[in-house]
């Protein structure tokens, strides 16, 4: 049986719906890329929102993100000529859901890194390169949001407790396109009804948007050696 989506909370502030994760991240990607179209004439590079299955279960597969199919396509786009001058330009945001904080489990959650609903999207950080957020990449995203003022959020899981990974290590692995890992807080993860809230989805979109429209002015002003 299914069971549709639906918009709850005492505000109407929360979205109760199955496979939030990872179907979430998806529509947020596909509306921030269509929402940026008015802005293409004054772009130099190509916008590109990748979706890839059976995440869930290691990324190994023709569809996942394991496969060819993203540098595939960036050679076919490019006429075979996407080049290392390419990949320097580009950037990548791997975007996945994220645990908000449990009221009931506040102490599973690193404290000075909870993450909660209705703050906007977070940044994702691991030492471990579970995710592949770099210092320089952070940058360019906070200072896009910035330039907006939209709010970002960081999240760290404990260093004593395991952490899940994304499909962030693998493309950047795979492309040498540098890389962030971006999640929406969420609660009840992987159950069969989810939660987030309203406002994440609305922020992220505009995150996401930013990035399509700035990231490549952004990106021009930034010196790395």
């Amino acid at each position: 049986m299914y069971v549709a989506g639906t918009i709850g909370g005492i505000l109407d502030e929360f979205v109760f719906a199955a496979r939030l994760d990872n179907l979430a991240c998806t529509w947020l990607a596909t509306h921030a890329l269509l929402e940026s179209l008015s802005s293409l004439e004054s772009e130099t590079n190509v916008r590109v929102a990748a979706m890839f299955d059976n995440e869930e279960v290691g990324s190994n597969s023709l569809m996942g993100a394991g496969s060819n199919f993203l540098e595939s396509v960036m050679h076919r786009v490019s006429a075979g000529q996407f080049s290392g001058e390419g990949v320097r330009k580009s950037m990548l945001i791997s975007a996945d859901m994220a645990h908000a904080v449990h009221p009931n489990y506040a102490a599973r959650h690193e404290q000075n890194s909870k993450l909660q609903m209705g703050q906007g999207p977070a940044i994702k950080y691991n030492a471990n390169q579970r995710y592949a957020t770099t210092g320089e990449t952070s940058f360019l995203l906070k200072e896009i949001g910035r330039r907006h003022n939209l709010d970002v959020q960081s999240f760290v899981s404990r260093q004593d407790c395991g952490c899940g990974s994304t499909i962030g290590p693998i493309l950047s692995t795979h492309t040498g396109i540098r890389t962030i890992d971006v999640g929406v807080a969420q609660l009840s993860m992987h159950s069969i009804r989810e939660m987030c809230g309203v406002s994440d989805v609305e922020k992220s979109v505009a995150l996401f948007k930013a990035f399509y429209n700035d990231f490549t002015t952004v990106d021009g002003f930034v010196k790395t050696d």
